[in-house]
């Protein structure tokens, strides 16, 4: 069974099994999410992990070790740039989504902490990346009934936080 939930607090606060890095295609330390991910690891050892995968695409994701969070994983999900929703993002959102939680299933994670993927410097409009990220989140756990999974996501806007609790209820 998956649960679902949405908190105030930063996602590398959380005592959880893995946390989700908002990451770019090269898995390279960025800003917002991925540079506070960055920030709470072991730095070095994170860029070696990321160097050695070295590419993750658009809608996909990939996994490293915690790197010295408090996470025992890592799932680097590369959401889309928002281009006006006309050029595939609904679908690359959802895909980033599906991939970190079918990673998290064969690792073995049962919690796993999400940011709002895509929503901050890549743009995309935060009531529609709700509605794909838990239609992604809702639908992985209707085909995975076997699946004990928390997910979390970690938001730090009373606005997000409301928005996402909204979005959960419908």
């Amino acid at each position: 069974m998956v649960n679902i939930t949405v908190i105030k607090k930063g996602i590398t606060d959380l005592d959880i099994d893995c946390i989700v890095n908002a990451a770019n295609e090269y898995l390279r330390e960025g800003s917002g999410v991925c540079g506070a991910i960055f920030a709470a690891a072991d730095r070095e050892q994170l860029l070696a992990e990321c160097s050695s995968i070295g590419h993750c695409d658009t809608g996909s994701a990939v996994i490293t070790s915690g790197c010295g969070t408090r996470a025992k994983y890592i799932i680097h999900a590369v959401g889309p740039v928002w281009h006006g929703g006309f050029s595939g993002e609904p679908e690359a959102l959802y895909g980033a989504y599906r991939s970190s939680l079918e990673l998290a299933r064969d690792n073995g994670i049962t919690s796993i902490a999400f940011p709002l993927i895509s929503s901050g410097i890549f743009g995309y409009p935060k009531d529609q990346a709700w509605d794909v990220a838990i239609r992604a989140c809702r639908e992985f756990g209707s085909e995975n009934a076997n699946c004990n999974m928390d997910i979390v996501f970690a938001v730090l806007d009373g606005t997000l936080l409301e928005m996402g609790n909204e979005r959960l209820q419908q």
